[in-house]
């Protein structure tokens, strides 16, 4: 809907669909049958096998990969600094941009690097937040939020 910048009124009138089923489908209360899989596709003009693709997971920026030709040769070059990447982390390093234009592979290692910092930081919060000090955690962070919000 969103690609083909569509409202679900559009949608119904393409596909023939009830709304009510629509807006159920969208917002996951229910799962579609075939026939209403297949009804959805045509409408759209797209296969049923793309209405079950992740429409954020769509891969690498053909204008990021080639603005930074650097970050695939030190991803390459140092395997273990991506071990355990995502798809999404490969678009969010390909996107960055240094101050003259294209990362280096200097500037590629320190990206990868801070994001993996950020990645374990995230994962031990994770764990934290699951514990019995969660109500630390709580505190914690709300206080050095209001700290580093607070305008002196």
């Amino acid at each position: 809907m969103a690609r083909l910048d569509m409202t679900l009124q559009d949608v119904v009138e393409a596909t023939g669909l009830n709304p009510r089923t629509l807006r159920c489908i969208l917002q996951g209360v229910t799962s579609p049958h075939a026939r209403t899989l297949h009804k959805l596709a045509e409408g759209l003009g797209v296969s049923t096998d793309e209405l079950f693709q992740d429409p954020y997971q769509s891969g690498l920026s053909p204008f990021d990969q080639a603005t930074n030709p650097a970050v695939a040769e030190v991803v390459d070059a140092h395997p273990g600094t991506f071990a355990r990447w995502t798809p999404t982390d490969f678009e969010e390093l390909f996107s960055r941009m240094a101050v003259g234009g294209e990362l280096t592979e200097e500037g590629t290692l320190t990206a990868a690097k801070a994001m993996n910092v950020r990645r374990q930081l995230m994962l031990e919060v994770a764990v934290i937040l699951e514990s019995s000090e969660a109500h630390l955690m709580h505190d914690f962070v709300g206080w050095l939020y209001r700290r580093v919000t607070t305008i002196d």
